[in-house]
């Protein structure tokens, strides 16, 4: 199958990345899942997908990703799942322009597979609440909620349990080592720590957490522990996720792009505003005003 070339009339909206400011594993619940607490906050950067109608029924992805197939990519997953749940008789050719490291703990396809649910929910005219696209994405992983309601979050669960917070807006930077991490290697490490004791949200909301997955990262994955040496030796860094990103809070932009121009020659990384409202509902919000 050739890929077609955009169209210039493409609904076009943002998926962005995100950061786990905090998380801590609490146990292993009966279904093998682990219970989490954990803080998401949106990053200004992100990638780009455009959406245009088809009337065959047919969803056409056009963008490929390295290692990733067709049908199962979550911007297709996340299509056809809307499509058979309303019984929606449309489909859609969709592009990507990829910005986000993909395997680095920025929640890259789970926020894809968000933006594509709002976006043909908004295309087919289908009428789902938030909630019950959420409630859809919860089908295709952990993250994809918190990516559909687009604000900050307190998540407890498997992190779709969420308390919607508003934090400080500092200025990140991100560190990428260029290695790749297997989640399923991490939860199922026996040194993983699994019993942090349960915290409030308040506690949290004092930037008090950790990342509960670092120390087995680091014991895994040398250039990980080789990144997050460096650049704690200018500001306190972090694991998101699994990893393998880290990174670095800032007051100023400024101060950000300093400390990556001194690193630069030995880690690639980039700097992004923390967002309390994902860049796909600023955008959204945005279309309201216009339509």
């Amino acid at each position: 199958m050739q890929p077609q070339p955009r169209p210039d009339h493409c609904l076009s909206l943002p998926a962005p990345a995100k950061l786990n400011l905090m998380l801590h594993i609490l146990g292993r619940r009966a279904d093998g899942y682990h219970e989490l607490q954990t803080l998401f906050q949106f990053l200004d950067l992100c990638d780009q997908l455009h959406f245009a109608l088809r009337t065959d029924g047919e969803i056409r992805l056009h963008s490929s990703m390295q290692g990733v197939d067709h049908d199962n990519n979550l911007i297709v997953r996340a299509a056809r799942l809307l499509q058979t749940t309303t019984g929606h008789s449309q489909g859609a050719d969709i592009w990507i322009d990829k910005q986000l490291p993909m395997g680095g703990g920025l929640g890259g396809g789970s926020s894809n597979a968000a933006t594509t649910l709002v976006g043909l929910n908004h295309l087919w005219r289908c009428g789902l609440s938030l909630e019950q696209l959420a409630a859809l994405g919860l089908q295709l992983g952990a993250d994809v909620p918190v990516f559909v309601h687009g604000r900050a979050a307190f998540a407890e669960g498997v992190g779709e349990q969420l308390t919607f917070v508003e934090l400080p807006e500092p200025w990140f930077l991100v560190a990428c080592p260029d290695t790749f991490i297997s989640t399923a290697k991490i939860f199922s490490d026996p040194g993983l720590t699994r019993d942090t004791p349960r915290c409030k949200v308040r506690s949290v909301l004092r930037q008090d957490g950790h990342n509960d997955c670092q120390a087995t990262v680091e014991r895994h994955y040398p250039r990980v522990r080789y990144a997050l040496e460096l650049l704690n030796s200018y500001v306190p860094a972090r694991l998101t996720g699994t990893g393998s990103c880290i990174f670095g809070s800032f007051p100023k932009q400024a101060e950000a792009d300093r400390v990556a121009a001194l690193i630069s020659d030995s880690l690639k990384s980039f700097v992004a505003r923390g967002c309390n409202l994902s860049a796909l509902h600023l955008k959204l919000q945005h279309r309201e005003q216009y339509e």
